[in-house]
């Protein structure tokens, strides 16, 4: 019996869309209803799955909910920024795990499982969720294994404590223009004005990293800023629909913008690297800015060695979104804070001035600002710029007394732990710096209970450069003003990528 060419490619394209229905059955009910079997075997309470969506939408619903209205200065910024996390720890405890999506997410408070995850980096690895996150950065902040590895060891130069040092003219001259044309506002409307600090803060962060990124470079590093801040933006309204699949791949013109705008910025980067390299093969000594020691660093590895030039434009990318949003929200929350609490205003002023006078700060005189230091990590504690840190699992791995299949993802949320009462007390929600006056160790008794830049092996490279920068500017705001919050301030920590105010920071400035 002759069999006709129509029905092999009939019964071939059966026995395809059959493997392809059992794939996509596989992905959205089969495995995760597996999975959820499994970890109910491990004696972790959840939420059960429910088909393709998971909690997004639960979690969806109850950010909407918490966005519509505004919260009292004291309450804890918790039911706001994350109320589904918060309502899922009252319910099932410190340990639970809820859906993105297929994907099953273990929610851990328990200091020495987060520790276990920080120390374990090669079984705790970055999950990739959101493609189109990549248009903004990757770069080492998303790498793993010997990549990771590569990318850290030939980074490390640029963020050397020295290297740091030598950018504090950098920080100086962009706080000065911004806290200047504060005094002449100030002047102008009778020693005292209403100021929105927020974009100001926005803008000044962006210069710092404009010019100790790219130096030379400047006004192409600010283009840069400029593009890098339009993506977010445009990235943020895109995370609302992540879930819709194949969304990321429609010719939206939203979408489509994000492109033009990740184009421009790439073209933008490669030709300042390639002006750079040009200008070291004509025998010019190297810049010293941030991408000058990390070229240097970069073709110090050898050939072959080295990161290409689209990883360097990938890390330049980074220093941009990670250190500019860092810092400005850092900066944001310490005002407001200290509007509402003058008492300590007025003690970091004091130190100012017992430190600098009217002088220019120093170096030296910013590391040794004892009461700023204290501020700021009560500040990291509660208004972390990053929420929640998550890992993927992509074989079965032991963690404290569970094993966890592959396929699993664990989120660590930073702002949970931080504002644990079981780890802080009945005050946790409360802004009182002196927690920290003998070190962080001391306030955290030791535990993995405070990590607003990560912690272990992967802890953030910017960390001590975001930390100078905050205090200069501090510094600079504290000699020239005392500040208070106008009454048309209205409280309302939005969860960003990082925690923005979403109506802004409107202060009244005094001149002093």
């Amino acid at each position: 019996m002759i069999i006709s060419a129509k029905s092999v490619t009939i019964s071939v394209a059966i026995v395809v869309v059959s493997w392809w229905i059992w794939r996509i059955l596989k992905w959205v009910w089969f495995k995760p209803k597996m999975l959820e079997s499994y970890l109910r075997g491990q004696g972790l309470p959840g939420t059960s799955y429910t088909l393709l969506v998971g909690d997004v939408k639960r979690n969806s619903n109850m950010l909407l909910e918490a966005r519509s209205k505004p919260i009292k200065l004291t309450d804890d910024i918790a039911s706001r920024v994350v109320p589904y996390p918060l309502q899922m720890a009252k319910t099932h405890g410190r340990n639970f795990f809820t859906w993105l999506g297929p994907i099953p997410s273990i929610t851990l408070m328990d200091p020495e499982l987060i520790k276990e995850v920080f120390n374990k980096i090669y079984n705790f690895q970055k999950p990739n969720v959101f493609p189109l996150g990549r248009l903004v950065a990757t770069g080492l902040f998303s790498y793993d294994d010997d990549k990771w590895a590569k990318h850290r060891r030939i980074i490390n130069p640029a963020f050397h404590i020295e290297k740091i040092k030598s950018m504090v003219p950098a920080f100086h001259q962009s706080c000065s223009e911004v806290v200047g044309k504060w005094d002449k506002l100030a002047s102008d409307k009778g020693l005292s004005c209403e100021v929105d600090v927020w974009p100001w803060l926005g803008s000044l962060t962006g210069d710092v990293i404009s010019r100790t990124a790219f130096g030379s470079s400047y006004k192409e590093g600010h283009r840069i800023f400029e593009l890098q801040s339009e993506l977010t933006e445009l990235l943020i309204q895109a995370v609302q629909r992540f879930f819709i699949p194949g969304y990321r791949y429609l010719p939206t013109k939203d979408n489509r913008r994000m492109k033009v705008a990740a184009r421009e910025v790439q073209d933008i980067l490669r030709g300042i690297i390639n002006k750079r390299l040009a200008a070291r093969e004509a025998g010019e000594a190297p810049s010293n800015d941030l991408l000058g020691t990390l070229l240097e660093s970069n073709l110090g590895e050898g050939k072959g060695n080295g990161m290409s030039i689209e990883d360097v434009m990938e890390e330049c990318k980074l220093f941009y979104f990670a250190g500019q949003e860092t810092t400005s929200v850092l900066l944001v929350w310490t005002m407001i804070l200290l509007s509402q609490h003058q008492d300590w205003q007025a003690r970091a002023r004091e130190e100012v001035k017992q430190a600098f006078g009217d002088k220019e700060p120093d170096t030296e005189g910013l590391n040794h600002l004892k009461v700023m230091t204290m501020i700021f990590n009560e500040v990291l504690r509660l208004y972390p710029p990053v929420i929640q840190l998550t890992r993927a699992i992509h074989k079965e791995t032991k963690l404290g007394d569970m094993t966890l299949p592959s396929g699993v993802h664990i989120t660590l949320p930073i702002l949970l732990v931080q504002h644990d009462t079981e780890l802080w007390g009945n005050d946790a929600a409360e802004f009182k710096p002196e927690r920290f006056k003998d070190g962080i160790s001391k306030a955290t008794k030791s535990q993995v209970s405070f990590f607003p830049f990560g912690w272990g092996p992967r802890i953030c490279i910017g960390q001590n450069l975001a930390m100078l920068e905050a205090k200069m500017a501090m510094a600079l705001i504290l000699q020239r003003f005392s500040f208070e919050l106008s009454p048309s301030y209205v409280h309302a920590p939005l969860p960003v990528f990082t925690v923005h105010p979403q109506f802004g920071a409107p202060l009244i400035l005094h001149k002093l």
